[in-house]
C-alpha cells in the first residue's frame, strides 16, 4: 500500500515508519493519522514484523498536531505489540512529544528540543502526556514541564530520563536501525510478553503484576522459541527464533 503522509520502509525483521510532512513540521494531520492508523494495524498482523521504528524527515520529528482533538495516531502507535523505538530527529513538541512517549525507546538527536506549551495557550496535553510523562519522569518533574510549558534541550530530556540516548544527527538512523537488529534476533514472543508485562503492571498492584509476569513467564515455557532458546544454549550457537 502506498502513502502520502509517512514512509514505511519494511526491512528483514524491522519496520522504519517515517512522518513525511516536512513541510509542516511533520504535524498530525488526519491523513497521516489515518495512514498511521493503518500501518499500525498492518504491522500487529504481520509476524515477520519484530520491532518498529519511528522517525521523521527533515531535520524535525513533530511539531504537534493540526487537529484539535485526539485522532488516533499515539494510541496506534502505543498498541503495537512489537519493541517501539522513536529516533526523534529533531523537535518533538506538543503531540509531537505524545507520539515519543508511546514509544518504548527514545534516541534524540543533540539538537531535539522537547516540551508541552499547551498551558500558555490555555490547554493540556490530550493524547496522553499528562499520563505517559509523569509515568517516565516523575510527578514532580512533569508537572514541572507541564505547569510551565518549558522546551528542554536533548541534553536535559536524558538527564531526567524522558530519553535512553542523544547521538549525533548523522548516526541517529545507524544506531536505531543497529539497536531494531539487536532486538529483532531476540525471541520475539518473549519481546512482547516483556512489553505486556510492563505496560500493564504499571496499572496494576505489585501483588497484581507479580501475578501477570508468572502468568506471562508459564506461558512462555509452552512456546518452540524456548525449547530453541534452550537447545542453541547447549550447542554453544545464536538461537534461530521462529516467533512460535
Amino acid at each position: 500500500m502506498s502513502y502520502s503522509a509517512i514512509i514505511c520502509d519494511k526491512r528483514q525483521d524491522f519496520v522504519i515508519i517515517t512522518l513525511n510532512r516536512p513541510e509542516a513540521g511533520n504535524a498530525i494531520n488526519q491523513q497521516l493519522a489515518q495512514e498511521i492508523g493503518e500501518v499500525c494495524q498492518q504491522i500487529n498482523q504481520d509476524d515477520e514484523v519484530r520491532v518498529v521504528v519511528v522517525t521523521g524527515t527533515g531535520d524535525t520529528f513533530c511539531r504537534g498536531s493540526e487537529l484539535a482533538v485526539p485522532c488516533g495516531v499515539v494510541a496506534a502507535v502505543a498498541g503495537l505489540e512489537q519493541p517501539v523505538i522513536a529516533a526523534i530527529n529533531g523537535d518533538a513538541i506538543g503531540q509531537g512529544l505524545e507520539l515519543a512517549l508511546s514509544c518504548d525507546i527514545r534516541i534524540a538527536v543533540n539538537e531535539a528540543r522537547m516540551g508541552f506549551p499547551q498551558v500558555t495557550t490555555g490547554l493540556i496535553p490530550m493524547d496522553g502526556g499528562t499520563q505517559r510523562l509523569s509515568r517516565i519522569v516523575g510527578r514532580g518533574k512533569a508537572l514541572e514541564l507541564l505547569f510551565t510549558g518549558e522546551i528542554i534541550s536533548a541534553g536535559e530530556a536524558l538527564d531526567i530520563g524522558l530519553v535512553n540516548k542523544v547521538v549525533d544527527r548523522e548516526t541517529l538512523i545507524s544506531e536505531a536501525e543497529a539497536l531494531a537488529e539487536h532486538l529483532a534476533g531476540k525471541a520475539p514472543i518473549a519481546l512482547r510478553y516483556v512489553k505486556e508485562a510492563v505496560s500493564k503492571g504499571l496499572d496494576l498492584t505489585l501483588e497484581q503484576g507479580l501475578r501477570l509476569e508468572a502468568d506471562l513467564y508459564f506461558l512462555l515455557h509452552t512456546t518452540t522459541d524456548r525449547t530453541e532458546g534452550i537447545r542453541a544454549f547447549q550447542e554453544k550457537r545464536s538461537p534461530d527464533f521462529k516467533g512460535q
